[in-house]
This record gives C-alpha cells, sequence and structure tokens, in this order.
C-alpha cells in the first residue's frame, strides 16, 4: 500500500512537474489514455523519449495548474474545456506529425471485453472456424450462416458483428475470443492540438501547403472572376481585365485599317496564311530525304519542261 505521505509527496511532484511543462513547452497533444496499460504507457515514453513528455494526472489537479497560469499564460485557458474523462498531455518542441505519428503507431491489439465500446466495427470473415459441431447452436443464436464441413464448422458468408460506437455484448465477446479475433487496438487517442495558443483537431495536421495553396487560388480565382463580372478592379482581376482589353483592341485592329506594334503580326500572318507554317514548331523525326536526281536527269527534265512549254503555245497567234 501507498503511504499517505507519499501519495502526498507524488502528487505536489506531479503538480510541479506539469507547471514546468506548461511554461517550457508551447506545444502539446491533449489524448485520451482509456484502456492503456502501464506497460503499454511505458513504451510510450521510451519511444518519445529526447522528443516529448507525457505527463496525466487528476483532472482538477490539472486545471488547478492551468488556473494558477493564466495570469501569466492566458492562452491556456483554451485548454480547461477539453480536460475531462481520462486524459494525459503529451508535450514537445519537436514538428507535431512526427509526434502524432510516434504516438499512432505505439498501440497493441486488445481482445473484445463485454460492455465496452467499440472504437471500430467488427466483421467475422468468411472462414473454416475449425470448430466442432456442439458449437452450431452458438452461431445460430447469432444468425451466422454455418454449415458442417468434415466435422468442423464453417462460416458461410462475411458478417457484420459489431458496429463502431455500439456497446459489445457478451455473446459476441465469447465468439470473437473462440474465433481467437482481436479486433480492437487501443493506445492514445489524440483529442486535440494545442500550438502556442491555438487548438485545433488533430486532423488539421493532415493540411499539406499543396492544399492551402489550392484553396487560396480558388479562392483568388472566385474574386476575379466576381470583380470581373461586376465591373469592379482588384488585383486578382486586373490582369485578365488588361489581357482581355488587349484581345479586343487586337480584333478592333484586325477588321480595320488601324495597326499599331503588337497587331502587324497577326495581320501579316493573316495576310500570307502560308507563314503560319513556316512559324509551327518542327516536327521531332524528320522524314527520310529523297535521293537527289543527277546532273544528267536535271537535264532532261530541264528538256522536258520547255518542250512542254512550246506545245502549249502552238496554235495562239498573237492577233488571235
Amino acid at each position: 500500500m501507498v503511504k499517505e505521505g507519499s501519495k502526498t509527496q507524488w502528487k505536489a511532484k506531479n503538480y510541479q512537474k506539469l507547471m514546468k511543462f506548461f511554461q517550457a513547452y508551447d506545444k502539446c497533444f491533449v489524448v485520451g489514455v482509456d484502456n492503456v496499460r502501464s506497460n503499454q504507457m511505458q513504451q510510450i515514453r521510451q519511444s518519445l523519449r529526447g522528443h516529448g513528455e507525457i505527463l496525466n494526472g487528476k483532472n482538477t489537479m490539472m486545471r488547478k495548474v492551468i488556473n494558477s497560469l493564466s495570469e501569466e499564460y492566458p492562452q491556456l485557458e483554451k485548454l480547461l474545456p477539453h480536460i475531462f474523462e481520462n486524459i494525459a498531455f503529451v508535450f514537445t518542441k519537436g514538428d507535431l506529425s512526427e509526434i502524432r505519428e510516434a504516438i499512432s503507431k505505439n498501440t497493441v491489439a486488445a481482445p473484445a471485453k463485454a460492455g465496452a465500446l467499440a472504437p471500430c466495427s467488427v466483421e467475422i470473415p468468411k472462414q473454416n472456424t475449425g470448430l466442432g459441431p456442439e458449437k452450431t447452436s452458438f452461431f445460430q443464436a447469432l444468425s451466422i450462416p454455418t454449415k458442417i464441413t468434415r466435422g468442423t464448422i464453417e462460416i458461410l458468408n462475411d458478417v457484420p458483428l459489431i458496429q463502431k460506437g455500439d456497446k459489445v455484448g457478451a455473446s459476441e465477446a465469447a465468439l470473437l475470443n473462440m474465433l481467437k479475433i482481436y479486433p480492437f487496438t487501443y493506445g492514445l487517442l489524440l483529442r486535440q492540438v494545442y500550438d502556442q495558443g491555438s487548438v485545433y483537431a488533430p486532423d488539421v495536421l493532415d493540411i499539406t501547403p499543396s492544399d492551402v495553396l489550392a484553396k487560396f487560388m480558388a479562392g483568388v480565382r472566385n474574386v476575379a472572376a466576381v470583380s470581373i463580372e461586376i465591373g469592379h478592379p482588384t488585383v486578382a482581376s486586373v490582369p485578365h481585365s488588361i489581357a482581355n482589353g488587349f484581345k479586343k483592341l487586337l480584333a478592333v485592329s484586325v477588321a480595320t485599317s488601324y495597326t499599331f506594334k503588337e497587331s502587324e503580326k497577326i495581320k501579316e500572318y493573316l495576310a500570307d496564311p502560308s507563314k503560319f507554317a513556316s512559324a509551327a514548331p518542327a516536327a521531332p523525326a524528320a522524314a527520310p530525304k529523297a535521293a537527289q536526281p543527277t546532273k544528267a536527269a536535271a537535264k532532261e527534265e530541264a528538256k522536258k519542261e520547255e518542250s512542254a512549254s512550246e506545245e502549249e503555245d502552238m496554235g495562239f497567234g498573237l492577233f488571235d
């Protein structure tokens, strides 16, 4: 048994340690510690050694510490609404995403206990259980379709047994234990993040810089579209307005004889469309070159062209 004196000393030491951590760290996690055993907590402490500190205690003591520091650190009062049930604080100066990953890795598989709330849905897969026919009535009571295969019970289909948030019944717990299925995992449950005076959900840590940039760009596009529609210039819409105005000037220049420096090239292309081909990028793979004709063949070709032109002139007089 713990003596009263040593218990009082432990409380005082824990109180001072918690005050020291709140003063030294500006970031922490509020975590739930339900179903976390002392051995598992010790493993989590070892994995965070050098990166963070875990401290738990009675909620009244935690509130007392925060209230005593509220004058010097008023931002700590934002943690008070989240101090309920069985919780602990994980203090850190490192990257919050890395600490969260280290906490999430430290989980242990656990059997389903009757009366406990299911942290996740449980489904029994289609399988041969290896159990004898005497257990058939047990499966029938849970409405699980089975058949006897070579003297053992076989489950015919995947069966949803427990839904997330439901209370585990005695029959469901006994069945899972018989099948040696340990569906639940227990560890520190991340509830809230405290970061330099701000308190938010752990899901916010999943947001990447690219997500923020995409949201910002979507907002900029919306502002530009509204500004152009109502004719009110903004920083987001001015580049688009200038581009649209330049397009209209080019259209007027093409439709009239008015020319300016930027429209000369377009008018030149429209006057001689063959220049579009010369301006097009070269093909990636050139076609094989045709064989060059010899000098004799070139002379022969020239003679044929001369005779052809003479034949075309025959029969036409100057005064016809």
